[in-house]
């Protein structure tokens, strides 16, 4: 700032209070100057920035054959890893490897970003075992977990978690290769981790190598020995002090979340992935390890990376039962938005229930999270049913998310409706493949997803504003995100019509009077103050009126104000 501004600055803000002093009740500034504006804003974490594309690694794009590892598990049909097809009538769905990689995400990197993403979730990248387990139970059973016959393709069967797996890298692209690789293209890495559980541990009929074992860089630190919990003897065999003598998921260790040692590793093994370039972390099963243990992981973390970004999964639309992760104690992370979740699918899946239904999983103010903000947004991903909708209803839901508060997730495939309505062992988790993204630009759930996620890329107020709803009901829904913090000022109103024809709205509520300007269309419209906002907007569609400046109309400043001092929640709400 220049002197002359800096002086001009000074006698408008002396100007100003002179004012205030003098006049029994002053009318408010129609320009506040930047130092006299309220802050308003839902979060000011940086990652909300960025809307989040999951890949489930293996099943993404197959980059480099040469690292496929078809030979692995050797000739008996019972181990081997690659190509494993689900029997029966499953849609396609296979519990073998088949072939995705580091190579295949990077080369489609350009893709994911020219979406309007700014960062992409992978799948844990850790050394999993090398034989399908021949334990457990099979699918098709009635057992709820069914892991007999599968491999760790998915990568959530950890061995060696100082160590890659021989699955993913190609000559010259390891992880380190691979996250400056997706910088280069603005894309953040998430790194999926797991804490609570290794590989399966027990009821194979003869021990399989690596199963139940953990590793630190190939020095072996623990081992199941292929006993049943209640069998191990963490007090007298050192190889057990690793684990609960209690079972916890399916046949998958429990690792000992009391004992230091296993806080140590792990803050260890997943400090050096941040080392080679991860940006944040996602947390598998946040809830079969204590709050108290986040809150240690966290704080091991961020002792040598501030305000790292992290957020879990805990798989409940109780908000109550999963926000406790969210307060200072239980870990201070954000979560996977669950309770929400359970609504996005009622309203946009084939019931197609009202917006009434989402409001009241938003919890924008006094709810239970420590930050409703922050909470990542979703409609599925590969642990549950692929959304059943219709082409409109993915547009639908992502007129929603990227336009409503929280980080919106996508899973792979969802922008052409890929496997739409199918579970994990009837193709949820089907192969995608370079032909289908090759030709994604062409769907229409890809076109109308480009479109509304790069408006959300380009607008701040969708990423960290304050959400005031006006109308949530039926096929409609109308709100304002606003952001004003610093030097920065943004309104922004939304108007969503998920019905079958198009629909007219004409907004007055906290209506700022100013030029507004139509994010996806380029409209104007000229607001006199006291006057009327008019759209039509087209069935199936959204447009977003964005208004560069600052909050000045008395009534949308009191409403800003109760819902900056009632945005955070927690258990003292």
């Amino acid at each position: 700032m220049s002197r002359a501004s800096r002086a001009m600055l000074g006698a408008t803000v002396a100007a100003v209070l002179a004012a205030c002093a003098h006049a029994p009740d002053p009318a408010p500034s129609p320009l506040p100057a930047p130092s006299l504006r309220p802050d308003y804003y839902g979060t000011l974490e940086p990652f909300a920035s960025d809307a989040v594309y999951f890949v489930m690694t293996d099943r993404f794009v197959n980059g480099d054959p040469a690292n496929d590892q078809r030979d692995q598990g050797g000739g008996d049909p019972a181990l081997r890893t690659f190509d494993r097809p689900v029997p029966g009538d499953a849609n396609g769905a296979n519990i073998g490897y088949l072939g995705g990689d580091f190579r295949g995400l990077l080369d489609n990197a350009g893709y994911i970003a020219d979406m309007g993403f700014g960062a992409v979730w992978l799948t844990p990248i850790v050394d999993n075992p090398d034989e399908a387990f021949t334990g457990g139970d099979p699918i098709g059973s009635e057992a709820f977990f069914k892991d007999r016959g599968k491999t760790g393709y998915h990568g959530y069967w950890g061995v060696d978690f100082f160590r890659l797996d021989e699955h993913l890298p190609s000559p010259g692209l390891d992880f380190a290769g691979l996250t400056a690789g997706l910088s280069g293209h603005g894309l953040k890495t998430v790194l999926d981790i797991v804490g609570n559980h290794g590989s399966p541990s027990f009821t194979m009929p003869a021990d399989q190598p690596k199963f139940g074992e953990i590793y630190e860089d190939g020095r072996l630190v623990a081992d199941h020995q292929n006993l049943a919990p209640a069998d191990l003897d963490p007090a007298g065999n050192p190889l057990h002090r690793f684990f609960h003598d209690e079972p916890d998921l399916a046949q998958l260790s429990n690792n000992d979340d009391g004992n230091p040692a296993v806080l140590d590793y792990y803050c260890r093994a997943y400090s050096k992935w941040i080392g080679e370039g991860a940006a944040a972390f996602r947390i598998d099963t946040i809830r079969h390890m204590p709050p108290a243990f986040w809150q240690r992981f966290s704080d091991c973390i961020r002792a040598a990376h501030p305000g790292f970004f992290m957020f879990g999964e805990a798989f409940d639309h109780d908000a109550d039962k999963i926000a406790p992760f969210t307060w200072p104690g239980g870990g201070e992370v954000s979560v996977l938005d669950f309770p929400l979740k359970e609504r996005i699918d009622a309203v946009f899946g084939r019931q197609r229930q009202g917006y009434e239904k989402i409001a009241e999983r938003l919890y924008l103010t006094d709810g239970p999270y420590a930050n409703p903000y922050e909470l990542m947004t979703f409609y599925d991903n590969h642990d549950m049913p692929r959304m059943d909708a219709s082409d409109e209803g993915f547009i639908d839901a992502h007129n929603f998310l990227f336009t409503a508060r929280g980080i919106p997730v996508i899973y792979q495939g969802s922008e052409i409706g890929f496997m739409r309505g199918a579970a994990e062992h009837a193709g949820n988790r089907n192969y995608l493949g370079q032909a289908r993204i090759d030709a994604a630009a062409g769907h229409p759930v890809h076109a109308s997803l480009r479109r509304i996620a790069r408006v959300r890329e380009a607008t701040p107020a969708l990423q960290r504003g304050l959400q005031l709803d006006v109308q949530m009901h039926g096929d409609r829904a109308v709100f304002y995100r606003v952001l004003q913090q610093g030097g920065f000022a943004q309104l922004a109103l939304v108007l969503l019509n998920k019905g079958d024809a198009a629909a007219d709205f004409e907004v007055s509520r906290w209506l700022q009077a100013g030029a507004w300007r139509a994010a996806l269309t380029g409209r104007t419209q000229a607001v006199e103050a006291g006057g009327v906002l008019r759209d039509t907007v087209p069935a199936h569609g959204v447009e977003v009126w964005v208004l560069d400046a600052p909050a000045r109309r008395d009534d949308l400043r009191e409403a800003l104000d109760q819902a900056m001092a009632h945005r955070l929640g927690g258990p003292a709400r």
